[in-house]
């Protein structure tokens, strides 16, 4: 069991920040120092096997990606990246542990899903993971099954109000997974649009001629996400169970959170990087020599973008300021444009639905700080703090703190970091981000006591990531 002191760096969680040294012991945090401590009389920086000097950087608990879709099938094709690649490129950018989504469909076993998750994963990730289930068939087999999942570590799922014919759950099979939600205490999650609408919205366009990707999130309407979000709602309240609506992207689906919260409803809502930064205006302009009108593609995902000069943008933003939003995950689903994204040339409906971030949220979040949107330990909180505390993580990730899992991330906030698709490790062959510019860098990262990122060097490998089993959420109103 080696030893690493962190030292002379300044040590960020949400309650504030201070300059403190950290001592590792193995895969564990042992102490939380004053800096320059001694031991027996001695400059604790010659007792250890590994010094790191963070002086002039920011410390902070390695960041949790809650949502991710590795590996996943959608629309003829899988997402690009495997378990491999996704949490090595997740490595690089300071996250060490994601939380994945084991699928079940209609006429399948949610054990079975789970399992095959479970063999995808196992001794191929570069840092630890842990599941979500979604339950893409509501029956009364899955609904028994779904009883034993805290058992497996897996205490939340997800249904879909969108996408009938793949994953869709009407209100009654929604009513029925959320009454076994409250006998259970697994975390529902909602991926909130009205499916059935949006189906007859793009069929309509693409009747008329309009078939490029900007047309695919004028289908996805904001009035069928702040309708679905606001049902999703009623049946959390009908049922009394807690409820966490994923990838909100609306200004008007996070005042319907809002309204709920201010009224001592357990509802909580996550947006995505996407979302903040990109909009519906730059994907109707978007066009190259290769792509032509269909570059639009690369931004494709559901829910979608939003118009700019709605203010859905600076609304998230604000959610964000208020604890009316909680959280930002990626909905990390990448597609390559190649023999991927272009299965959807001359009809939007087609074109598999993602945006391949799992690599920057941590700077794209910090940019947030630079520019005065957040704070320093609300960025903290937001990318690792309150998903260790809401998928019952907490204590073991999420923090500094002696007993915690030593996921350390050293960030320096006077690096640069440019992103795009040459530079970026995800398996992808483009960038919904090219040309990105984040005034801060992801430095050093560490994973259970591992030095695996540190100066521009991927020391991680295939494996060393563990399946984390999960507790109950520690996060409620």
């Amino acid at each position: 069991m080696s030893t690493t002191l962190v030292t002379g760096g300044t040590l960020v969680n949400a309650t504030g920040r201070s300059r403190a040294d950290v001592l590792i012991d193995g895969e564990q945090i042992a102490a939380i120092l004053p800096p320059g401590s001694q031991l027996l009389g001695t400059d604790l920086r010659h007792g250890v096997d590994r010094v790191i000097d963070a002086t002039g950087r920011y410390v902070i608990p390695g960041g949790i990606d809650a949502h991710t879709h590795m590996e996943l099938p959608f629309g003829g094709t899988n997402a690009s990246d495997t378990f491999e690649t996704g949490t090595r490129a997740a490595a690089w950018g300071g996250t060490t542990t994601i939380i994945d989504f084991a699928v079940q469909r209609t006429g399948e076993r949610v054990q079975d899903g789970l399992a095959a998750w479970h063999d995808k994963a196992a001794g191929r990730c570069a840092i630890d993971y842990a599941f979500h289930q979604i339950v893409g068939g509501v029956d009364d087999e899955a609904l028994s099954a779904m009883r034993g999942l805290v058992d497996e570590g897996v205490t939340s799922f997800k249904l879909f109000m969108a996408y009938p014919g793949v994953f869709h759950s009407d209100d009654a099979q929604i009513l029925r997974a959320m009454q076994v939600a409250g006998e259970t205490g697994l975390l529902t999650m909602m991926h909130a649009e009205n499916g059935p609408v949006i189906d007859v919205l793009a069929q309509q366009l693409v009747e008329a001629g309009s078939t490029s990707p900007y047309f695919h999130g004028v289908a996805r309407a904001w009035q069928a996400e702040e309708e679905a979000t606001h049902r999703a709602i009623m049946l959390a309240n009908l049922t009394g169970t807690p409820l966490y609506v994923v990838h909100v992207s609306a200004k008007q689906a996070v005042a319907q959170l809002a309204a709920a919260r201010d009224g001592g409803q357990n509802v909580f809502g996550e947006t995505c990087p996407q979302y903040l930064y990109l909009s519906l205006e730059e994907q109707l302009a978007a066009t190259s020599e290769e792509w032509g009108d269909f570059e639009g593609a690369k931004w494709v995902c559901s829910t979608p973008l939003r118009a700019r000069a709605e203010g859905h943008q600076d609304a998230m933003w604000q959610a964000l300021r208020t604890n009316d939003l909680q959280m930002v995950s990626t909905d990390h689903c990448p597609f390559c444009m190649k023999d991927q994204k272009e299965l959807g040339r001359g009809d939007f409906r087609a074109i598999p639905n993602g945006i391949g971030s799992v690599e920057h949220r941590v700077d794209l979040l910090y940019q947030g700080v630079v520019t005065g949107e957040i704070t320093l330990e609300r960025w903290v909180e937001l990318i690792s703090v309150t998903p260790a505390r809401m998928f019952g993580l907490y204590g073991r990730k999420g923090v500094i703190a002696p007993g915690a899992d030593a996921d350390v991330v050293i960030y320096d906030p006077q690096g640069h970091t440019t992103i795009g698709a040459a530079t970026h490790h995800m398996a992808m062959d483009h960038s919904a981000w090219e040309g990105f510019e984040v005034d801060g860098h992801v430095d050093t990262v560490i994973s259970r006591g591992t030095v695996i990122v540190d100066g521009g060097a991927y020391l991680g490998r295939a494996g060393h990531g563990r399946y984390v089993p999960r507790g109950l959420t520690q996060y409620l109103v």
